[in-house]
């Protein structure tokens, strides 16, 4: 065996060992000579690729995106959405299913959220049950408001907190990944990964 097929294959072992898939730049170096090393950025862009998208984050980055377009009541599409309407078109994006209502939206989840406890791609709900937004950062939610408004992203404030009837959260998996997932990019880098045989 060569040392170029021996080398590539200590670098697909090391990458391996490492969590990683050689793409791109990093799989051309292993075939362009014995040694290819990897900084510890290198490392966390290349895992960063080979983690997918929760189904949050494709619903919230779809409603966050429509930002601007206008509250049109029973709206659902780039014309004008309601505040349902924007959720179901948002998680719809994402691959997950809701009912077209505020109400079946919230009654389509066993599992309620509380208010202490919200995490970014939860519905929250308000007054009743006839209104709906969706988490985009810790105090804050995207929103079809109202008639006469649009689409954006506010402050969840103690009016709002008031109003509250609770929350549900249609990716749980995605959350529970997510999280583990930052726990993982948290942790420093190795400074460099050589692979030599």
């Amino acid at each position: 065996m060569s040392r170029i097929v021996l080398s590539r294959i200590a670098i697909a072992l090391a990458a391996g060992a490492a969590g990683l898939i050689l793409t791109g730049q990093a799989a051309q170096a292993a075939t362009d000579d014995d040694t290819t090393t990897l900084t510890g950025a290198e490392i966390k862009r290349l895992q960063d690729k080979q983690t997918p998208k929760p189904a949050w984050k494709v619903a919230l980055h779809y409603a966050m995106d429509k930002q601007g377009t206008p509250y049109v009541w029973g709206g659902a599409s780039k014309s004008g959405y309601d505040c349902s309407g924007l959720m179901l078109r948002s998680y719809g994006a994402a691959g997950i299913e809701l009912p077209r209502t505020a109400s079946e939206q919230y009654g389509a989840f066993s599992r309620k959220i509380a208010w202490n406890h919200l995490k970014p791609g939860d519905l929250v709900f308000f007054s009743g049950l006839g209104h709906v937004g969706m988490i985009s950062k810790p105090g804050y939610m995207v929103n079809a408001p109202h008639t006469g408004d649009v689409v954006k992203e506010e402050k969840l404030s103690s009016w709002r907190r008031q109003s509250f009837v609770g929350a549900v959260r249609p990716d749980p998996k995605g959350v529970r990944q997510w999280s583990k997932h930052l726990k993982e990019v948290r942790e420093p880098a190795p400074t460099t990964l050589t692979a030599t045989l």
